[in-house]
Protein backbone atom coordinates (compact mmCIF):
# COMPACT_ATOMS: atom_id res chain seq x y z
CA UNK A 1 0.00 0.00 0.00
CA UNK A 2 0.89 3.73 -0.92
CA UNK A 3 2.14 6.17 2.08
CA UNK A 4 -0.39 8.21 0.80
CA UNK A 5 -3.18 5.34 1.40
CA UNK A 6 -1.57 4.48 4.95
CA UNK A 7 -2.38 7.94 5.64
CA UNK A 8 -5.77 7.97 4.96
CA UNK A 9 -6.32 5.27 7.35
CA UNK A 10 -4.96 7.29 9.93
CA UNK A 11 -7.02 10.55 9.44
CA UNK A 12 -9.77 10.41 11.81
CA UNK A 13 -7.15 9.22 14.96
CA UNK A 14 -5.20 12.31 13.20
CA UNK A 15 -8.10 15.04 13.07
CA UNK A 16 -9.33 13.66 16.91
CA UNK A 17 -5.78 14.57 18.09
CA UNK A 18 -5.87 17.73 15.95
CA UNK A 19 -8.99 19.16 17.53
CA UNK A 20 -8.33 17.89 20.96
CA UNK A 21 -5.15 20.27 20.59
CA UNK A 22 -7.14 23.03 18.75
CA UNK A 23 -9.89 22.78 22.39
CA UNK A 24 -6.71 23.42 24.57
CA UNK A 25 -4.49 25.59 23.17
CA UNK A 26 -1.22 26.56 25.10
CA UNK A 27 1.29 29.61 24.77
CA UNK A 28 4.94 29.89 25.03
CA UNK A 29 7.77 27.35 26.32
CA UNK A 30 5.57 25.43 28.90
CA UNK A 31 2.73 23.28 27.15
CA UNK A 32 2.17 20.74 29.54
CA UNK A 33 -1.54 19.19 28.34
CA UNK A 34 -0.12 19.43 24.62
CA UNK A 35 2.87 17.65 25.86
CA UNK A 36 0.96 14.76 27.17
CA UNK A 37 -1.54 14.37 24.78
CA UNK A 38 1.84 14.05 22.00
CA UNK A 39 3.22 11.75 24.55
CA UNK A 40 0.15 9.61 24.67
CA UNK A 41 -0.21 9.72 20.70
CA UNK A 42 3.61 7.90 20.46
CA UNK A 43 2.79 5.43 23.24
CA UNK A 44 3.47 2.19 21.97
CA UNK A 45 5.74 3.20 18.91
CA UNK A 46 9.32 2.22 18.63
CA UNK A 47 10.87 5.55 19.52
CA UNK A 48 13.11 7.04 22.02
CA UNK A 49 11.74 9.47 23.60
CA UNK A 50 13.39 12.77 25.06
CA UNK A 51 10.50 15.23 26.85
CA UNK A 52 12.56 18.69 27.14
CA UNK A 53 14.35 19.56 30.33
CA UNK A 54 13.46 23.20 30.78
CA UNK A 55 10.59 23.35 28.14
CA UNK A 56 7.15 21.59 26.95
CA UNK A 57 9.42 20.07 23.98
CA UNK A 58 9.38 16.05 22.79
CA UNK A 59 12.24 14.52 20.69
CA UNK A 60 11.62 11.41 19.41
CA UNK A 61 14.23 9.28 17.88
CA UNK A 62 13.33 6.79 15.61
CA UNK A 63 15.81 4.09 14.45
CA UNK A 64 15.73 2.56 11.53
CA UNK A 65 16.51 -1.44 10.35
CA UNK A 66 18.97 -0.30 8.34
CA UNK A 67 22.38 1.57 8.70
CA UNK A 68 22.88 5.21 7.01
CA UNK A 69 22.46 8.96 7.90
CA UNK A 70 19.74 11.09 9.95
CA UNK A 71 16.93 13.44 9.15
CA UNK A 72 14.96 15.58 11.40
CA UNK A 73 11.16 16.55 11.13
CA UNK A 74 9.63 19.33 12.66
CA UNK A 75 6.38 20.37 14.19
CA UNK A 76 5.39 23.10 16.31
CA UNK A 77 2.95 23.07 19.38
CA UNK A 78 2.15 26.22 20.56
CA UNK A 79 -0.93 28.62 20.50
CA UNK A 80 -1.32 32.66 20.06
CA UNK A 81 -2.84 34.87 22.23
CA UNK A 82 -5.85 35.35 19.95
CA UNK A 83 -9.56 35.23 20.84
CA UNK A 84 -10.86 32.92 18.78
CA UNK A 85 -14.18 33.60 16.26
CA UNK A 86 -13.72 31.22 14.01
CA UNK A 87 -17.52 29.58 14.63
CA UNK A 88 -16.05 25.88 14.28
CA UNK A 89 -17.49 22.98 16.76
CA UNK A 90 -14.16 22.45 18.36
CA UNK A 91 -13.26 26.33 19.03
CA UNK A 92 -11.08 26.53 21.76
CA UNK A 93 -11.67 26.34 25.38
CA UNK A 94 -9.65 28.94 26.61
CA UNK A 95 -10.54 32.50 26.79
CA UNK A 96 -7.86 34.91 24.93
CA UNK A 97 -5.91 31.73 23.24
CA UNK A 98 -6.17 30.31 19.63
CA UNK A 99 -4.21 28.16 17.62
CA UNK A 100 -4.72 30.83 14.65
CA UNK A 101 -1.45 29.72 12.94
CA UNK A 102 -1.84 26.21 12.21
CA UNK A 103 0.62 24.33 14.70
CA UNK A 104 -2.25 22.05 16.17
CA UNK A 105 -2.19 20.63 12.12
CA UNK A 106 1.97 20.75 12.54
CA UNK A 107 1.81 18.89 15.37
CA UNK A 108 -1.20 16.06 14.96
CA UNK A 109 0.36 15.84 11.20
CA UNK A 110 4.27 14.90 12.85
CA UNK A 111 2.09 12.24 14.64
CA UNK A 112 1.16 10.89 11.80
CA UNK A 113 4.51 10.80 10.05
CA UNK A 114 6.13 8.59 12.99
CA UNK A 115 3.26 6.73 12.90
CA UNK A 116 3.69 5.93 9.11
CA UNK A 117 7.75 5.84 9.54
CA UNK A 118 7.47 3.46 12.40
CA UNK A 119 5.55 1.23 9.91
CA UNK A 120 8.04 1.46 7.84
CA UNK A 121 11.25 0.87 9.94
CA UNK A 122 12.73 -2.26 8.87
CA UNK A 123 13.13 -0.54 5.61
CA UNK A 124 14.73 3.04 6.44
CA UNK A 125 18.04 3.37 5.77
CA UNK A 126 19.17 5.87 9.12
CA UNK A 127 17.60 7.55 11.78
CA UNK A 128 14.89 9.93 11.98
CA UNK A 129 14.21 12.71 14.84
CA UNK A 130 10.57 14.29 15.53
CA UNK A 131 11.19 17.80 17.11
CA UNK A 132 8.01 18.71 18.91
CA UNK A 133 8.66 21.99 19.43
CA UNK A 134 6.79 24.76 21.52
CA UNK A 135 7.20 28.70 21.83
CA UNK A 136 7.93 29.47 17.71
CA UNK A 137 5.56 32.81 18.14
CA UNK A 138 8.51 34.61 19.76
CA UNK A 139 10.06 32.92 22.05
CA UNK A 140 12.51 31.19 20.53
CA UNK A 141 11.55 27.13 20.83
CA UNK A 142 13.24 26.28 18.51
CA UNK A 143 17.00 27.78 19.63
CA UNK A 144 16.25 26.24 23.24
CA UNK A 145 15.43 22.79 21.74
CA UNK A 146 19.18 23.52 19.67
CA UNK A 147 20.52 24.14 23.06
CA UNK A 148 18.98 21.21 24.70
CA UNK A 149 20.54 18.50 21.81
CA UNK A 150 17.75 17.95 19.38
CA UNK A 151 20.44 18.11 16.51
CA UNK A 152 22.25 15.50 18.11
CA UNK A 153 19.59 13.10 19.44
CA UNK A 154 20.34 10.65 17.19
CA UNK A 155 23.81 10.15 17.29
CA UNK A 156 25.06 11.14 14.13
CA UNK A 157 25.03 14.33 11.93
CA UNK A 158 21.88 15.22 10.18
CA UNK A 159 22.04 15.06 6.85
CA UNK A 160 18.28 17.38 5.98
CA UNK A 161 15.87 18.85 8.16
CA UNK A 162 12.26 19.50 6.98
CA UNK A 163 9.19 21.27 8.14
CA UNK A 164 5.51 22.19 6.55
CA UNK A 165 3.49 25.25 7.63
CA UNK A 166 0.09 25.40 6.47
CA UNK A 167 -1.39 28.24 5.47
CA UNK A 168 -5.65 29.08 5.68
CA UNK A 169 -4.76 31.56 2.89
CA UNK A 170 -3.37 32.53 -0.65
CA UNK A 171 -2.80 28.41 -1.36
CA UNK A 172 -6.09 26.20 -2.09
CA UNK A 173 -6.15 23.66 -0.11
CA UNK A 174 -3.90 20.49 -0.50
CA UNK A 175 -1.50 22.37 -2.36
CA UNK A 176 2.44 22.18 -2.39
CA UNK A 177 4.55 26.07 -2.33
CA UNK A 178 8.04 26.16 -2.06
CA UNK A 179 11.09 27.95 -3.09
CA UNK A 180 15.14 27.66 -2.75
CA UNK A 181 17.05 30.27 -1.38
CA UNK A 182 15.16 33.20 1.08
CA UNK A 183 11.43 31.25 1.88
CA UNK A 184 10.74 33.56 4.89
CA UNK A 185 12.21 36.81 6.48
CA UNK A 186 14.14 37.59 9.45
CA UNK A 187 11.59 39.16 12.08
CA UNK A 188 13.26 42.01 15.04
CA UNK A 189 11.00 44.46 17.31
CA UNK A 190 11.80 47.69 17.79
CA UNK A 191 10.43 49.25 21.00
CA UNK A 192 11.32 53.23 21.50
CA UNK A 193 10.25 55.75 24.50
CA UNK A 194 10.88 59.22 24.03
CA UNK A 195 11.60 60.99 27.54
CA UNK A 196 10.60 64.96 27.83
CA UNK A 197 9.28 67.30 30.24
CA UNK A 198 5.47 66.89 30.68
CA UNK A 199 3.38 70.39 31.02
CA UNK A 200 0.24 72.02 30.09
CA UNK A 201 -0.52 71.68 26.33
CA UNK A 202 -1.30 75.80 26.14
CA UNK A 203 2.00 76.13 26.78
CA UNK A 204 3.87 73.65 25.31
CA UNK A 205 7.00 75.93 25.00
CA UNK A 206 7.70 75.32 29.02
CA UNK A 207 7.63 71.55 28.54
CA UNK A 208 9.97 68.93 26.51
CA UNK A 209 6.67 67.64 24.05
CA UNK A 210 8.33 63.98 23.27
CA UNK A 211 4.73 63.22 20.82
CA UNK A 212 5.89 65.66 17.67
CA UNK A 213 9.63 63.84 18.41
CA UNK A 214 8.26 60.33 17.89
CA UNK A 215 5.61 61.09 15.37
CA UNK A 216 8.67 62.20 13.22
CA UNK A 217 10.30 59.14 14.55
CA UNK A 218 7.62 56.93 12.94
CA UNK A 219 8.12 58.87 9.32
CA UNK A 220 11.59 59.03 9.33
CA UNK A 221 11.90 54.89 9.93
CA UNK A 222 9.93 54.72 6.49
CA UNK A 223 11.63 57.24 4.53
CA UNK A 224 14.92 55.93 5.59
CA UNK A 225 14.14 52.60 4.83
CA UNK A 226 12.75 53.23 1.44
CA UNK A 227 16.43 55.16 0.84
CA UNK A 228 18.38 52.92 2.18
CA UNK A 229 17.83 49.60 1.10
CA UNK A 230 17.51 47.88 -2.62
CA UNK A 231 13.93 47.78 -3.63
CA UNK A 232 14.41 44.82 -5.18
CA UNK A 233 16.11 43.26 -1.37
CA UNK A 234 13.38 44.92 0.79
CA UNK A 235 12.82 45.86 4.38
CA UNK A 236 9.37 45.87 6.16
CA UNK A 237 8.99 48.23 9.40
CA UNK A 238 5.30 49.15 10.66
CA UNK A 239 4.61 50.15 14.00
CA UNK A 240 1.85 48.46 15.95
CA UNK A 241 1.37 50.49 19.17
CA UNK A 242 1.75 54.13 19.34
CA UNK A 243 0.93 55.07 22.73
CA UNK A 244 1.24 58.74 24.57
CA UNK A 245 -0.60 61.08 27.47
CA UNK A 246 -3.97 60.81 28.92
CA UNK A 247 -5.67 64.03 28.94
CA UNK A 248 -6.42 65.90 25.95
CA UNK A 249 -4.29 69.56 27.52
CA UNK A 250 -1.65 67.75 28.69
CA UNK A 251 2.02 67.34 27.53
CA UNK A 252 3.13 64.00 28.32
CA UNK A 253 6.51 62.78 29.90
CA UNK A 254 6.56 59.84 27.79
CA UNK A 255 5.43 58.64 24.36
CA UNK A 256 6.50 55.13 23.34
CA UNK A 257 6.11 53.34 19.84
CA UNK A 258 6.73 49.73 19.07
CA UNK A 259 7.59 48.34 15.44
CA UNK A 260 7.95 44.95 13.82
CA UNK A 261 11.19 44.73 11.36
CA UNK A 262 11.37 42.38 8.24
CA UNK A 263 13.95 41.80 5.95
CA UNK A 264 14.70 39.29 3.50
CA UNK A 265 18.81 38.88 3.30
CA UNK A 266 20.78 38.24 6.22
CA UNK A 267 23.03 41.53 5.49
CA UNK A 268 19.97 44.13 5.20
CA UNK A 269 19.11 42.46 9.08
CA UNK A 270 22.32 43.39 10.44
CA UNK A 271 21.97 47.30 9.12
CA UNK A 272 18.66 47.24 10.53
CA UNK A 273 19.45 46.37 14.06
CA UNK A 274 22.39 49.34 13.60
CA UNK A 275 20.54 52.02 11.71
CA UNK A 276 17.04 51.82 12.91
CA UNK A 277 18.07 52.65 16.96
CA UNK A 278 20.89 55.41 15.94
CA UNK A 279 18.01 57.13 13.13
CA UNK A 280 15.57 57.49 16.43
CA UNK A 281 18.50 58.60 19.18
CA UNK A 282 19.66 61.12 16.62
CA UNK A 283 16.14 62.32 16.08
CA UNK A 284 15.32 62.77 19.94
CA UNK A 285 18.66 64.85 20.39
CA UNK A 286 18.03 67.01 18.00
CA UNK A 287 14.61 68.00 19.59
CA UNK A 288 16.73 68.04 22.74
CA UNK A 289 15.27 64.66 24.08
CA UNK A 290 16.11 61.36 25.19
CA UNK A 291 15.36 58.15 23.21
CA UNK A 292 15.54 54.68 25.41
CA UNK A 293 15.93 52.13 22.66
CA UNK A 294 15.26 48.05 22.74
CA UNK A 295 16.12 46.44 19.93
CA UNK A 296 14.81 42.54 19.85
CA UNK A 297 16.73 40.56 17.02
CA UNK A 298 13.92 37.64 16.96
CA UNK A 299 14.26 35.44 14.34
CA UNK A 300 16.89 35.31 11.19
CA UNK A 301 16.21 34.88 7.55
CA UNK A 302 15.15 31.60 6.96
CA UNK A 303 16.49 29.48 4.01
CA UNK A 304 16.01 26.89 1.86
CA UNK A 305 18.93 24.97 0.61
CA UNK A 306 18.16 24.71 -3.03
CA UNK A 307 19.33 20.96 -4.20
CA UNK A 308 17.32 19.75 -0.66
CA UNK A 309 14.46 22.43 -1.56
CA UNK A 310 14.18 20.22 -5.20
CA UNK A 311 14.01 17.42 -3.36
CA UNK A 312 11.34 18.07 -1.34
CA UNK A 313 9.30 19.99 -4.72
CA UNK A 314 10.19 16.45 -6.51
CA UNK A 315 9.12 14.26 -3.32
CA UNK A 316 5.51 16.48 -3.08
CA UNK A 317 4.88 15.95 -7.31
CA UNK A 318 5.57 12.40 -7.27
CA UNK A 319 3.14 11.78 -3.85
CA UNK A 320 0.58 14.36 -5.32
CA UNK A 321 0.67 14.67 -8.39
CA UNK A 322 2.63 17.69 -10.60
CA UNK A 323 -0.80 19.77 -10.32
CA UNK A 324 -0.60 19.91 -6.69
CA UNK A 325 3.05 21.45 -6.38
CA UNK A 326 3.85 25.27 -6.77
CA UNK A 327 7.15 27.01 -7.10
CA UNK A 328 6.79 30.30 -4.99
CA UNK A 329 7.88 33.70 -7.19
CA UNK A 330 8.83 35.25 -3.87
CA UNK A 331 9.51 34.65 -0.15
CA UNK A 332 6.48 34.91 1.98
CA UNK A 333 6.59 37.98 5.02
CA UNK A 334 6.14 36.09 7.55
CA UNK A 335 9.65 34.71 10.17
CA UNK A 336 10.05 31.46 11.53
CA UNK A 337 12.32 30.25 14.10
CA UNK A 338 12.61 26.84 12.07
CA UNK A 339 15.73 29.54 10.33
CA UNK A 340 17.85 28.63 13.57
CA UNK A 341 17.65 24.51 12.19
CA UNK A 342 18.46 25.75 8.73
CA UNK A 343 21.26 27.79 9.38
CA UNK A 344 22.90 24.28 10.80
CA UNK A 345 21.53 21.76 9.16
CA UNK A 346 20.29 21.59 5.43
CA UNK A 347 17.11 21.33 4.88
CA UNK A 348 13.83 23.16 3.37
CA UNK A 349 10.14 24.18 4.63
CA UNK A 350 7.40 23.93 3.07
CA UNK A 351 3.81 25.44 2.84
CA UNK A 352 0.84 23.80 2.68
CA UNK A 353 -3.13 25.02 1.51
CA UNK A 354 -5.36 24.28 4.47
CA UNK A 355 -8.50 26.61 3.18
CA UNK A 356 -11.76 25.00 4.09
CA UNK A 357 -12.79 23.14 0.98
CA UNK A 358 -15.12 25.21 -1.21
CA UNK A 359 -13.68 28.74 -0.28
CA UNK A 360 -12.22 31.38 -2.13
CA UNK A 361 -8.48 31.37 -0.96
CA UNK A 362 -7.74 34.77 -1.52
CA UNK A 363 -10.28 36.46 0.76
CA UNK A 364 -9.98 33.64 3.85
CA UNK A 365 -8.57 35.12 6.85
CA UNK A 366 -5.02 34.68 7.16
CA UNK A 367 -3.08 33.30 10.15
CA UNK A 368 -3.07 34.71 12.71
CA UNK A 369 -6.31 36.12 12.38
CA UNK A 370 -9.19 35.46 14.96
CA UNK A 371 -11.57 34.04 12.21
CA UNK A 372 -8.92 32.26 10.60
CA UNK A 373 -10.13 28.48 9.91
CA UNK A 374 -7.29 25.65 8.92
CA UNK A 375 -9.35 22.63 6.84
CA UNK A 376 -7.80 19.42 8.90
CA UNK A 377 -8.67 17.31 5.84
CA UNK A 378 -5.29 18.10 5.00
CA UNK A 379 -3.77 15.79 7.62
CA UNK A 380 -3.10 13.02 5.89
CA UNK A 381 -1.38 14.57 3.12
CA UNK A 382 0.69 16.49 5.39
CA UNK A 383 1.33 13.24 7.55
CA UNK A 384 2.25 11.46 4.40
CA UNK A 385 4.71 14.29 2.52
CA UNK A 386 6.78 14.37 5.95
CA UNK A 387 6.83 10.37 6.19
CA UNK A 388 8.03 10.55 2.58
CA UNK A 389 10.63 13.50 2.96
CA UNK A 390 12.18 11.56 5.68
CA UNK A 391 12.37 7.77 4.08
CA UNK A 392 13.22 9.33 0.74
CA UNK A 393 15.89 11.38 1.89
CA UNK A 394 17.40 8.33 4.26
CA UNK A 395 17.47 6.31 1.00
CA UNK A 396 19.07 8.63 -1.07
CA UNK A 397 22.29 8.87 1.37
CA UNK A 398 22.23 5.08 1.42
CA UNK A 399 23.07 5.27 -2.65
CA UNK A 400 26.10 7.79 -2.20
CA UNK A 401 28.91 5.70 -2.55
CA UNK A 402 30.53 7.01 0.43
CA UNK A 403 27.54 5.72 2.62
CA UNK A 404 27.38 2.41 0.67
CA UNK A 405 30.65 1.08 1.72
CA UNK A 406 30.04 2.16 5.14
CA UNK A 407 26.57 0.51 5.54
CA UNK A 408 27.58 -3.25 4.88
CA UNK A 409 24.61 -5.94 5.74
CA UNK A 410 21.60 -4.61 6.62
CA UNK A 411 20.60 -5.14 11.01
CA UNK A 412 18.38 -4.82 13.32
CA UNK A 413 18.72 -1.83 15.22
Amino acid sequence: MSVLTDAEELRDDLVALRRSLHREPELGLELPRTQEKVLAALDGLPLEITPGRGIGSVTAVLRGGRPGGAVLLRGDMDALPVQEASGVDYASRIDGRMHACGHDLHTAGLVGAARLLSARRATLHGDVVFMFQPGEEGHNGAGRMIEEGVLEAAGTPLDAAYAIHVSANRVPQGLVVSRPGTVMTASDVLRVTVRGRGGHGSEPHTAADPVPAACEMVTAIHSWTSRTFDIFDPVVVSVGRFTAGSQHNVIPETATFDATVRSYSEAHHERLADGLPRLVRSIAAAHGLHAEVDYEVLYPVTVNEPEETAFALDTARELLGEREVWLSPQPAGGSEDFSFVLQRVPGAMLLLGAAPEGSDPAGAPMNHSPHAVFDDAVLPRQAALLAELAAGRLARTARTPAATAMAGTAVDR
